[in-house]
């Protein structure tokens, strides 16, 4: 994150670099001055990369199909979604997308396949650099129902904008098969999103309601190490806590693995995360790639060393910027890495004084300690084992829950 103009988040380590920047050229009504949008899912674009293994961003699409599935946490009677080529290196042509309810696997609802079209048309194509909106569908959707998104890609669209962990599985087929209800021409599978960044939904009771949470932050936000495909994140569990309370809220996930507070990398990502609608409070997960991107197994190489000031001045301008905003911010304590490729004594020193300054600073609105949430009591430098993903660094799927668990609910 460039600290010194915008809300920044770089990210890829803790499994890239990403933002909350000023929106991508948008090429659709933003909802403004008619119904009122909501956020019910999100993830943040990131240049085609693939450090940590195979995926389709590289050599992108040709005559394909990709099909993916999301869990919204919000309800509407309506549905739309955000498309993004904000990394492409030309023009992307969208010569068709559906959305429909989730059956199993690359399967979709009979009945439920809507057609979207983009200002009154179903194609469209995307300026590089460029983000928009599909008109509306008139499919009512629950909170923490799964949709199917699936696009048709007639044209080779060279390098693709995407997601990298996703904790889901995406499908992919040769030719047209974007109204297919079964999922039988769907033979290749990826754990990344493509080209999607947003789903939105309007109507219904909740939709007027500014009080959706957009969780910031790096892979440990982002769910890396939790099981695939069944929504354990941090942000999943608390939304399904709140929702289990009675007081029901959406919950954006904008975190990116490898994300860092002060230092860009060449993998970067961006997402307009202060503009997102229906949102009032940001809680921020942020430094565990700066204290340790400087060593030798930070991807893509070192990045400069940061003091435990830079970091803290780091946070203090995102703090600034998601209020200016009138967002509420509800700032984390880092998690152990004893054991792990971060575990050395001068990064245990600074992760130490950090959380110091978090718990004692008063710079947020709120604080939530997820260190001592998933900490070995025995020794508090490590994750407790049986939250422990098995890398040291990132939590399980009991771990993720402990972490939603801390948070007071009472203060988001």
């Amino acid at each position: 994150m460039r600290t010194s103009n915008t809300l920044r988040r770089t990210a890829l380590a803790l499994l890239t670099t990403g933002t909350l920047a000023l929106a991508p050229t948008a090429l659709a009504d933003t909802g403004s001055h008619g119904p009122a949008w909501r956020g019910a899912w999100a993830a943040s674009p990131q240049s085609a990369t693939a450090p940590f293994g195979p995926n389709w961003s590289l050599q992108g699409f040709d005559h394909q199909t990709v099909r993916q599935v999301v869990r919204v946490t919000a309800s509407g009677t309506r549905t739309r979604i955000e498309l993004t080529n904000r990394y492409g290196t030309g023009p992307l042509r969208i010569a068709g997308a559906t959305v429909a309810r989730t059956a199993k696997g690359s399967a979709v609802q009979p009945g439920s396949v809507r057609t979207l079209r983009f200002d009154g048309r179903p194609s469209v194509t995307i300026p590089a650099g460029g983000t928009l909106l599909s008109d509306a569908a008139p499919l009512p959707v629950k909170a923490f129902e799964d949709l199917t998104v699936t696009l048709y890609l007639a044209d080779a669209t060279g390098p693709a904008t995407f997601h990298s962990f996703s904790s889901a599985t995406s499908y992919r087929a040769e030719g047209d098969h974007r109204a297919d209800l079964s999922g039988d021409a769907f033979g290749e599978t990826s754990t990344s999103w493509y080209f999607l960044s947003g789903v939105e939904v309007t109507g219904g009771r909740d939709t007027a309601r500014r009080d959706g949470i957009v969780t910031f932050g790096d892979s440990i936000t982002d769910g890396v190490g939790s099981t695939a495909d069944a929504d354990n994140r941090y942000p999943d569990e608390l939304a399904e806590r709140l929702a289990a309370s009675g007081r029901s809220r959406a919950v954006l996930n904008h975190g990116i693995g490898g994300n860092q507070v002060v230092n860009d990398t060449t993998w970067a990502g961006e997402k307009d995360v202060l503009t997102e609608k229906g949102v009032g409070t940001v809680i921020l997960l942020e430094g565990l790639n700066d204290i340790g991107g400087s060593g030798p197994a930070f991807p893509g190489g070192p990045t400069p060393e940061v003091s435990v000031d830079r970091l803290i001045e780091g946070h203090r301008t995102l703090i600034r910027q998601a209020r200016a905003k009138g967002l509420k911010v509800v700032g984390a304590t880092l998690t152990p890495v004893g054991g792990s490729f971060y575990d050395t004594p001068e990064n245990e020193a600074k992760r130490q004084a950090f959380n110091a300054w978090v718990r004692t600073s008063g710079a947020y609105d709120a604080v939530v300690d997820f260190d001592r949430a998933v900490a070995d009591p025995s020794a508090p430098d490590r994750i407790l084992p049986a939250y422990d993903s098995g890398d040291h660094l990132h939590p399980d799927d009991a771990g993720y829950r402990a972490m939603a668990e801390a948070l007071d609910l009472d203060a988001l």
